[in-house]
């Protein structure tokens, strides 16, 4: 299925339908060939001559069945509707030309818009529900390859890049801030909801707005969510923030939140463009200009002074606000090397913005500090970027979507393997707990006490706290995931000479 979604569709039928799939064992030095009419009919199976044939005589009639129930197996209606709508995107071109690894329809060059995988679709679909089998018989070429030993060797620059991230974890210093004591939930903030005319968007901005229903102390934090996600996912943080005094924004992003993903899945709208690159930290800026003029409808804020904070993509918005400017140097580069061994997944979502790199150096001189939790970066910003900035930015990495605790005080720290050395947390993986969205929790989760610390730590400060040549502080945690690639791109790129 992943190599007929990838880049080996034909840009031009050929005199002939596919005929054939071989699908390659490197492992084992074996290709097994499957003859397409002996999957539709199981006598043409029992007397054929094909490897797929002969395999199930060997199997006793087991082998056969099995592989024609996998090839008889539904498309996902997702997968039509996403490439219905989604032809030609740069994210989806993307995702495409990595799926393009795993196989290949020989004898011509690849379409990494779509455009034939939309049509061979919508030609498996006449018949009633396409199967993959369908879809392959829809495609023009001669045979399907599919390459079995790209998912080891996928695996393998996996495993090594944890290797590395374990090594740096161990060699850098922790952030010099320790996470706050854990404080009572305390009185609930007041929950608004803003919709802000802005002029870079068609549409208004919304802003979830979170303030203390007593004692604020004037200041402002905004959280940016990340790819596909909502500022509901980060009450827990803005909770905990709010209870501190600060009053919170926490903007939707449009163009990547998660009403455009369902949009995405259903056709009705492409994936996020490299425009969002630019709109993003636009967005941010546009909610302290609101509350600068009186738009946020809270008397006293002090805009001179803001504190960011941000997931994902959301903490790559923080970094262009905090002062790094990105490049597509090397997205020009290597975005086309799938054999590159820094590759992960992260690469399909920042090669998407190519386009609009050299356009997204948007920084904010308002922004004092910055939190950015598990930024996608390794393309992005140059080596030796960190000089640039002009806040103070605490980079949290090692964590990836969907895996930061719960809070502390609903699920024992013991049930989910987490230690504290020093100043430096360490998280290991424990179970279900782990299924919950970074800012879940009554208090932000672990991380919400880290953040309230650093923000105090900022506000403090004041204009002391920003760095005359730019200044990374790194809070490390050990983790199992690709994200954690992000740790070495920040200590070899953004800190390089």
């Amino acid at each position: 299925m992943a190599a007929l979604l990838g880049g080996g569709l034909l840009t031009a039928p050929p005199a002939r339908a596919i005929e054939e799939v071989v699908i390659e064992f490197p492992v084992l030095e074996l290709d097994v060939t499957l003859r397409v009419a002996e999957l539709e009919d199981p006598a043409l199976l029992r007397r054929g001559t094909s490897d797929l044939a002969e395999l199930d005589r060997a199997s006793g009639g087991i082998l056969g069945p099995r592989l024609v129930e996998v090839f008889s197996q539904p498309v996902p209606v997702a997968v039509t509707r996403i490439a219905e709508g989604s032809v030609g995107s740069p994210l989806f071109e993307q995702a495409m030309l990595v799926l393009s690894s795993l196989g290949t329809v020989e004898g011509r060059p690849p379409d990494l818009s779509g455009e034939v995988l939309r049509q061979a679709l919508e030609k498996a679909s006449a018949g009633g529900e396409p199967t993959l089998l369908s879809l392959i018989k829809a495609i023009p070429g001669d045979r399907v390859r599919l390459d079995l030993g790209r998912l080891r060797e996928v695996s393998q620059r996996m495993l090594a890049q944890r290797r590395r991230s374990e090594e740096l974890i161990a060699a850098v210093a922790p952030a010099p801030v320790a996470p706050a004591a854990d404080q009572s939930a305390g009185p609930a903030p007041i929950r608004q909801e803003i919709s802000l005319t802005v002029p870079h968007r068609p549409q208004p901005l919304d802003v979830l707005l979170l303030r203390p229903s007593q004692g604020g102390n004037g200041r402002l934090v905004l959280v940016s969510h990340g790819l596909w996600d909502r500022p509901a996912s980060f009450e827990g943080w803005g909770r905990r923030l709010a209870a501190a005094g600060y009053t919170v924004a926490l903007p939707r992003h449009p163009g990547s939140d998660q009403e455009q993903q369902q949009q995405v899945l259903s056709g009705k709208l492409p994936p996020p463009s490299p425009e969002e690159l630019v709109l993003r930290p636009k967005d941010l800026s546009a909610v302290i200009d609101a509350a600068a003029d009186g738009r946020l409808q809270v008397s006293g804020l002090d805009t001179r002074q803001v504190v960011v904070i941000g997931h994902s993509w959301g903490a790559t918005t923080t970094l262009q606000l905090a002062g790094l400017a990105p490049s597509d140097i090397e997205l020009r580069q290597r975005c086309a090397n799938l054999e590159d061994p820094e590759r992960n997944l992260s690469w399909t979502l920042q090669c998407s913005w190519l386009q609009a790199a050299d356009l997204a150096g948007i920084s904010d001189r308002r922004v004092i500090a910055a939190v950015a939790v598990s930024p996608p970066l390794a393309l992005l910003f140059p080596r030796g970027s960190g000089s640039q900035l002009h806040s103070r930015v605490l980079l949290v990495s090692g964590t990836r979507d969907w895996v930061v605790p719960p809070d502390p005080e609903a699920v024992q720290p013991a049930s989910l393997g987490a230690t504290r050395h020093g100043h430096r947390l360490v998280l290991a993986r424990g179970g279900d707990h782990f299924n919950l969205r970074p800012g879940d929790g009554p208090q932000g989760g672990v991380l919400g006490s880290l953040m309230l610390a650093w923000t105090d730590g900022a506000f403090a400060a004041g204009e002391r706290a920003r760095p005359a040549e730019g200044a990374l502080n790194l809070l490390t945690r050990a983790d199992w995931g690709n994200a954690q690639i992000a740790l070495t791109d920040v200590s070899e790129r953004l800190q390089a000479p």
